[in-house]
């Protein structure tokens, strides 16, 4: 059963959600890693597994990387499924080490008044979206939350900030386009609430002038509150597989990103991106998104998410 979201934000309690609910979003995961799982199945399936036989190591590899888990990852899963002293069936195995890879289910830090989430990435990754769904979540379990639009750049994305903060009942703080998106970032940490998120424009990591704009949202946001931003998100898009490691690392470089949304998986075979984020960036997956509607970005379940890659 899905992890719960109030397990997410570190409630004692939240919002009942039904166990129904929770198992539909497991098949929609599942549904959407489809892809990233037949391409572990497919070349698997084709010849039973042999512990004893090196071609069937070979083969996993190959499985491993065509699902995007990379080459220190799968080196890594495979020395540890070679350490077991019985595999057992190689599905279950497999998703063990993965869960055991990734580690114990991560949360948001929200024990700070205001809490502050910086949100970052490249453009079409889904981040504006992320934010407004987050965004309501937080409201549904109580917290009052200021959202505020620090991409300055691009109209329609303060627009489309507005528009989620009206309909989760949040506050709004805007900027002049093209204005200073360190002063909204200050004025939203200003204006105060529960928790506050900054939104960020897109931008490639490549970009090395606005890789240093972002450095300054972050700076002057630390002014402003010592210990802040609590959090940084990286909002990545699973469709861009490997890239995607690169833009982690970079992004982290300049402003110590703490976690990863993980979004649009319902269109890739690449899921197994996760896995090479969390091994070789030591970066959780906090939330992961599987499509449009508001129940389709959850909080990310370790175990879970390795169940529906293999199995």
């Amino acid at each position: 059963m899905a992890r719960s979201w109030a397990e997410l934000l570190g409630d004692a309690e939240g919002p009942y959600e039904t166990e129904a609910s929770r198992q539909g979003f497991f098949v929609r995961l599942r549904d959407s890693l489809g892809r990233s799982r037949r391409a572990l199945t497919d070349q698997l399936a084709a010849v039973a597994f042999d512990p004893s036989d090196q071609a069937s190591w070979e083969r996993l590899e190959e499985a491993l990387l065509a699902a995007d888990v990379g080459v220190p990852a799968t080196a890594e899963l495979v020395r540890r499924l070679e350490a077991r002293q019985d595999v057992g069936e190689l599905g279950i195995a497999l998703a063990e080490e993965i869960t055991a890879l990734f580690g114990e289910a991560p949360t948001l830090d929200l024990a700070h008044s205001p809490a502050v989430i910086l949100v970052v990435g490249v453009n079409g990754t889904g981040k504006t979206t992320t934010i407004g769904k987050l965004a309501q979540k937080l409201r549904e379990h109580g917290r009052s939350v200021t959202l505020g639009a620090a991409d300055t750049f691009r109209a329609a994305a303060e627009e489309q900030l507005e528009v989620w903060a009206q309909r989760a009942g949040a506050r709004f703080v805007g900027g002049e386009r093209g204005g200073d998106p360190a002063a909204v970032a200050f004025d939203a940490v200003a204006a105060g609430g529960d928790v506050v998120i900054v939104d960020t424009a897109g931008r490639l990591h490549t970009q090395t002038n606005l890789m240093d704009e972002l450095t300054k949202v972050h700076r002057v946001i630390a002014g402003r509150i010592d210990g802040a931003p609590h959090e940084v998100l990286l909002v990545l898009d699973a469709t861009t597989g490997q890239n995607g490691l690169q833009q982690a690392r970079l992004f982290g470089e300049a402003v110590g990103v703490t976690g990863v949304a993980l979004t649009k998986l319902d269109g890739s075979a690449k899921g197994g991106i996760a896995v090479a984020i969390a091994y070789e960036l030591g970066l959780p997956v906090k939330l992961v998104g599987v499509g449009e509607g508001l129940d389709d970005l959850r909080p990310f379940d370790p175990a879970e998410f390795a169940q529906a890659l293999v199995s």
